[in-house]
């Protein structure tokens, strides 16, 4: 395992200064790995169940890791303040991380659209570089040369203004700034939960086709799914920490 590897836990929106004695710290992954190499299933790795997957799923999920796209649609300024901006909101502070924005450009650069946009919208693949050169407008603004060469907590509070659709001026002012960020944020997720890096974080299954599930009963699961390192019950647990 690299020595480089941050001593931090993978959540969004648990950033730095944190309470280090916070007992919601995820325990260190030892099989597998996840963003960070921290997780709630230390001791799972989805990828060892690969032999049970058919053929074309097993290729697909590996092309994941293995077959990293490259960047063909965004400018390369505008992929580094994209991908800056989609590790802050996952909270991506650490190697290994999953390269979230080289997915989404492949999918903008075949045209591999939602079929669907807000009606006072732009086409998704414009509203991506409006935001691209929004985050850079922000942060110049502030006196940073860009979004990505931004200090962290510049960028933390760029991210907050535009999560609470606060930004304005220059490429806002063409953007429902709300839409805008509902329009990147379910791209980000997409591709970050698409990655078994992240399902190994969840303890997610992956792939049931051919295998299928044959426990169904309350309380039981397949000998090859994960098992969770903490009893805590994330969604009160949130609450309690004001992290809502």
């Amino acid at each position: 395992m690299p020595p480089d590897f941050r001593e931090a836990d993978h959540l969004p929106n648990l950033r730095s200064g944190r309470d280090p004695a916070d007992p919601c710290e995820l325990p260190r992954q030892r099989r597998g790995r996840t963003p960070q190499m921290h997780g709630r299933y230390p001791d799972y790795d989805v990828l060892e169940s690969a032999h049970a997957w058919d053929e074309v799923t097993r290729r697909l999920v590996l092309t994941r890791i293995n077959d990293v796209p490259q960047r063909e649609f965004f400018s390369e300024v505008e992929f580094a303040t994209l991908e800056a901006f989609a590790d802050d909101v996952m909270a991506q502070d650490g190697e290994p991380r999953i390269p979230v924005m080289a997915f989404v450009d492949a999918k903008l650069a075949a045209g591999s659209l939602d079929g669907y946009r807000y009606a006072d919208m732009p086409d998704d693949r414009d509203t991506w570089r409006l935001v691209a050169r929004g985050l850079d407008e922000a942060a110049q603004r502030a006196g940073h040369p860009s979004y990505a060469l931004a200090p962290e907590e510049a960028q933390a509070e760029i991210m907050d203004a535009f999560a609470e659709a606060k930004l304005e001026g220059g490429a806002w002012e063409e953007l429902n700034v709300t839409q805008a960020y509902g329009v990147v944020m379910r791209a980000i997720v997409a591709a970050f939960y698409s990655h078994p890096w992240a399902w190994n974080e969840i303890g997610f299954g992956g792939p049931a086709y051919p295998r299928g599930y044959a426990r169904l009963g309350p309380g039981m699961t397949e000998a090859w799914e994960g098992i969770e390192a903490l009893d805590i019950d994330p969604v009160p647990d949130v609450k309690k920490r004001g992290l809502e």
